[in-house]
């Protein structure tokens, strides 16, 4: 093919062609009698090369000294570059993951940087479950009162909502071990504890919102993985206490 074949079916422009050719990058192997250049099917390839590790980020000298070393063939280029790949993909995964979570956290109001919301949350960053929440539950008014409520929280105000939550856990965690029943006086006013956290610090949860949280703590995983990491069987012990508060309450 001569150099306008080429650039049209690569997206290489004509003037980047002819720049590879005088520094030797990628000359082509033959010329016509009038002097024009053709490239042959091996200098496609050696293009493919040359474009994939640019899009690697390696500079042309860098590139050359890769694929003019005599002791690698081509099947070497190829696991190197399945290899960076690899590598590039898994970084942009992860810059994704983090662009999307800082996105959620701006959607539920969480004004805190990065750095403080992974001091507050540390891996339970709430952000990672925004698009669910916000899909089960966008349209409540309970969900646009937390958000309202999250839009003016500080750090400070987060380290003391979640200082009063690991409190509250671990005294429940204690009652389990302690043989409290979870249906018992005890036990309920715990549970109303937490309702009351939940209505002071995020918005006013009824005794029935809370026992549809109760039946969370049993029904999604990550809930009971959360309680379970505390003291086995803490999650069905709250979920038990939970109902049974919002049963008395409605009595």
């Amino acid at each position: 093919m001569h150099v306008g074949e080429v650039a049209a079916r690569t997206g290489v422009t004509v003037r980047t062609l002819h720049h590879y050719d005088r520094i030797g990058l990628l000359s082509p192997s033959a010329r016509s009698a009038a002097g024009y250049r053709r490239y042959s099917a091996a200098d496609l390839d050696r293009l493919h090369q040359v474009l994939v590790y640019r899009g690697l980020g390696f500079g042309l000298e860098e590139v050359a000294t890769l694929l003019d070393d005599p002791d690698a063939d081509p099947l070497e280029h190829l696991r190197r570059q399945h290899r960076l790949l690899r590598d590039r993909v898994e970084a942009d995964r992860r810059l994704l993951a983090a662009v999307e979570r800082e996105m959620e956290a701006r959607q539920m109001g969480i004004s805190l940087t990065p750095e403080e919301r992974f001091e507050v949350f540390g891996r339970h960053d709430p952000a990672r479950y925004e698009a669910e929440v916000r899909e089960r539950w966008g349209d409540t008014d309970a969900y646009a009162q937390s958000r309202q409520r999250a839009a003016r929280y500080t750090k400070d105000d987060w380290l003391r909502i979640r200082s009063e939550g690991e409190d509250l856990t671990r005294r429940m965690a204690e009652a389990l071990r302690g043989g409290v029943e979870p249906d018992s006086p005890p036990a309920m006013d715990l549970a109303e504890e937490h309702r009351q956290q939940i209505s002071r610090d995020f918005y006013d949860c009824s005794p029935e919102m809370h026992a549809g949280l109760g039946r969370m703590h049993v029904e999604d995983e990550r809930f009971t993985a959360t309680y379970e990491a505390v003291a086995p069987g803490l999650a069905q012990w709250v979920s038990t206490a939970v109902q049974a508060n919002a049963a008395r309450q409605a009595d």
